[in-house]
């Protein structure tokens, strides 16, 4: 088995849940005690909102290199950023190490494909909805049209996001704003909703949605980052 080196505390919250689904599904595939092999660097998020709300994506790209030397040195034999958003970076962190990164994008995006999906809705931070670095990699990679959501539904999404699900809040009110905008994403023509934030699928079910495929982005990289480490 191989060691992941894990970039997380963006949120805890999220970080909490690859840590639960990588290890079950090592477990599922190998049986009797085994779990996976994993490193992990945890920051304080708040540092890293702020960071995020000052634009400083340069000092931002300069935290997840130094992360991923350092899991690289420890032993990792793969690297994985824990959250959708940080992927604005992957590509920096990716020149900067020896060893592979774990993408969660196109970990997402081969789901699509294997769904025969060609549209999609994005739902994530602002700057995951907003800036090219996740809509560009589905569409130019993948060719994977994404449907955006509203200026004001982006707003919503993006305060659900910050001020309840990174806290463990979750919100009957928050779930039917989101169950809404789903909804008109729909109308657009959609036929598959991106939970392009690794919280949002704590408050974001299939069971509770129709007509729509929800890829679930933090269930697809761990089960990617399963496939690499023991494989």
């Amino acid at each position: 088995m191989k060691t992941i080196g894990i970039i997380g505390g963006m949120s805890f919250e999220s970080t909490i849940e690859y840590y639960r689904i990588i290890n079950e599904e090592i477990n599922k595939r190998l049986g009797s005690l085994h779990s996976a092999k994993m490193l992990i660097e945890s920051y304080d998020f708040d540092e890293i909102e702020k960071l995020q709300a000052a634009e400083n994506w340069t000092k931002l790209t300069d935290i997840l290199i130094k992360s991923a030397k350092k899991l690289e040195k420890a032993g990792a034999d793969y690297i994985a950023i824990a959250t959708n958003t940080m992927h604005l970076m992957a590509d920096d962190v990716q020149k900067n190490i020896q060893i592979p990164l774990i993408h969660i994008t196109e970990a997402a995006a081969n789901i699509i494909k294997s769904e025969n999906i060609n549209t999609v809705a994005l739902f994530g931070t602002i700057y995951t909805m907003t800036k090219p670095f996740y809509k560009d990699k589905l569409k130019n990679d993948f060719n994977i049209n994404v449907i955006i959501p509203e200026t004001f539904e982006q707003e919503i999404i993006n305060d659900v996001i910050y001020n309840e699900l990174c806290k463990g809040i979750i919100k009957d009110s928050s779930k039917e704003k989101l169950h809404k905008i789903i909804e008109n994403c729909k109308l657009k023509g959609a036929k598959a909703l991106v939970l392009g934030c690794t919280e949002l699928p704590n408050i974001i079910k299939e069971s509770n949605i129709e007509n729509v495929k929800i890829i679930n982005t933090t269930q697809a990289h761990c089960l990617e980052i399963a496939n690499k480490i023991i494989n």
